[in-house]
């Protein structure tokens, strides 16, 4: 049986290098992705990387398959208001959804169910299907509103994620780090990886 894709979404969060770390990531594994951004995300993606992510979908689905080097079947980007995405219907849903970084309005849209983007529907989607769904929420220090947000998803059958890297194993720099936390992402999808050491294994 072929492996539905796993569908990731970038908004507006800070920490951008994780979710493109983590496309890459399932690209080179062999996974389908389906890409989703908001437009908040272009602008930080332009702040915090040498990446401009186009409006239009069909140029970034060019720009970053040769970015990332692999043919145009194994990604596919969809448009903010596309409702005719794959994602946006329980009945073609993703095998999983990476909101990664996931900004707190993200987080407060998906806990009340208001579905005003593709990127808020398809996780309503994920949820009502009990299809895995990461929030890699991107946010310090947390309100007690964005407490009681992650508590609901959590009750609901999300995974909340936030991007705390670990230190255990000596990161030299800043892609250790992002990678830390892309190898934790890949685990919970059951995606094999050689991204760190795991624990117990360093120093080996």
């Amino acid at each position: 049986m072929k492996e539905r894709p796993i569908a990731v979404a970038l908004t507006g969060a800070s920490g951008i290098q994780y979710g493109l770390r983590l496309i890459e990531c399932l690209l080179q594994s062999g996974r389908e992705v389906q890409l989703l951004y908001s437009q908040a995300a272009q602008v930080v993606a332009a702040m915090e990387t040498d990446l401009n992510l186009p409006t239009a979908a069909a140029e970034t689905r060019q720009m970053l398959c040769e970015r990332f080097q692999v043919g145009k079947d194994r990604l596919q980007v969809y448009g903010r208001q596309q409702w005719t995405a794959p994602v946006a219907s329980g009945s073609n849903p993703s095998e999983a959804l990476v909101i990664c970084p996931c900004t707190t309005g993200t987080l407060a849209s998906v806990a009340q169910g208001i579905c005003e983007d593709l990127i808020d529907r398809a996780a309503d989607v994920a949820l009502k299907e009990r299809r895995r769904l990461i929030l890699v929420v991107r946010e310090t220090p947390l309100s007690a509103v964005h407490l009681e947000n992650m508590l609901k998803l959590s009750r609901a059958g999300a995974v909340i994620m936030p991007a705390n890297p670990g230190f255990y194993h000596r990161p030299e720099r800043v892609s250790d780090l992002v990678d830390f936390m892309v190898a934790r992402i890949m685990d919970h999808l059951g995606v094999d990886h050689e991204l760190m050491p795991r624990w117990g294994e360093v120093g080996d």
